[in-house]
């Protein structure tokens, strides 16, 4: 049976972490792997993206969703993950909505829009991590996972230990992060199957 793990990862083209995105894909489809899960944050129909007013804090709402169907969610740590700021430019908790503009997610080119929000409320203790915040996505996900007490797993896209790419938020959980590649024996990158798989409870 299929589980369902929340991958969150800095999807930059050029200088992302999309490689260890798509090698745990790979393992989850192919029948070579032992591995079987469902990544949740590919939201295939009915995301709130395809609105083109579509904000930050919708997305944020979204991704708590979806981490809330998660059993476990992984966070791929690389080299720019730390300096990533996308998701954070929300000032509603600082000011009126009349006095907050954002740029809807699909609207780049076509600048920023009045906040549509007018009332906010106080999130529940026991809640989801309020949608509306200055975090940057990848550090509103995290926090979500914490919060809701996920099984989190952290993997650096490296061959070795990073502890100085982890975000100060996400340094209580170091020594839970590992390398996500190692060397086969024809000096190869290859990513730890096993690691992962053990750490997924396959094994």
């Amino acid at each position: 049976m299929s589980k369902r793990i929340y991958i969150s990862a800095d999807y930059a083209i050029s200088s992302g972490d999309r490689e260890v995105v798509d090698v745990l894909h790979k393992w989850a489809s192919d029948s070579i792997h032992t591995i079987d899960f469902v990544d949740t944050a590919l939201v295939v129909s009915g995301s709130v993206s395809a609105d083109p007013d579509c904000r930050i804090c919708d997305l944020k709402k979204e991704f708590n969703a979806q981490i809330n169907v998660s059993s476990v969610v992984i966070f791929i740590v690389g080299d720019k993950t730390a300096s990533r700021t996308a998701g954070s430019e929300c000032s509603r908790n600082d000011k009126e909505y009349y006095n907050c503009y954002c740029t809807p997610y699909k609207q780049n080119s076509k600048g920023l829009k009045q906040c549509k929000y007018s009332l906010t409320f106080a999130c529940k203790p026991d809640g989801d991590v309020g949608n509306i915040n200055r975090y940057s996505y990848l550090r509103h996900e995290f926090e979500q996972a914490v919060k809701r007490n996920k099984e989190i797993i952290i993997l650096y896209n490296s061959l070795y230990k990073q502890t100085s790419w982890l975000p100060s938020y996400m340094k209580e959980y170091e020594y839970l992060a590992e390398p996500f590649w190692q060397k086969n024996i024809y000096d190869k990158k290859i990513g730890n199957y096993h690691y992962v798989k053990k750490a997924l409870g396959y094994e």
